[in-house]
């Protein structure tokens, strides 16, 4: 369904399936519905995500890699975005650098199993190894929209 890592017909209907149902809060804590401006458009875009938790914080990681969607808007938009889960709460994501993702990847892989066939890696491998593909696939660190990053790793 992500043939050139955009999804097709089908991927886009699930994708607002599972955007209402993520953010009705309907399903676990992790799986959200996130919200954010189009950056050609300005509309409102909605893509359900699952989210890893990892050293008391949540992270947001594409499994389609650098050049999807919801990635370009979140930079566009300096990373100000709505995550939904029962209820909407304004977030900023702050981009993780590649030199600390490979245990968010990890965890990543462990706990959202839908994004297992999008990455080159086991979810059982050595961190080495989510160490070196870390690069070409983004991870932000979710924060209230007025909180102050000082998250050094």
């Amino acid at each position: 369904m992500y043939a050139g890592g955009r999804g097709n017909a089908a991927a886009r209907r699930f994708a607002r399936l599972w955007a209402a149902v993520h953010g009705a809060g309907l399903t676990p804590r992790r799986w959200v519905t996130l919200e954010v401006a189009g950056r050609r458009s300005g509309r409102l875009t909605r893509f359900p995500l699952g989210m890893a938790d990892w050293r008391g914080d949540w992270y947001l990681v594409s499994m389609l890699g650098e050049n999807c969607n919801w990635v370009r808007n979140v930079r566009a938009a300096d990373g100000l975005v709505t995550i939904r889960h029962g209820r909407a709460r304004a977030c900023r994501l702050v981009e993780v650098p590649v030199e600390e993702r490979a245990p968010i990847l990890k965890r990543y892989l462990a706990t959202v199993p839908g994004a297992r066939p999008h990455l080159p890696v086991d979810r059982h491998a050595p961190l080495a190894e989510f160490a070196a593909i870390a690069a070409r696939y983004p991870a932000f660190r979710v924060e209230a929209a007025g909180e102050k990053s000082d998250h050094r790793g």
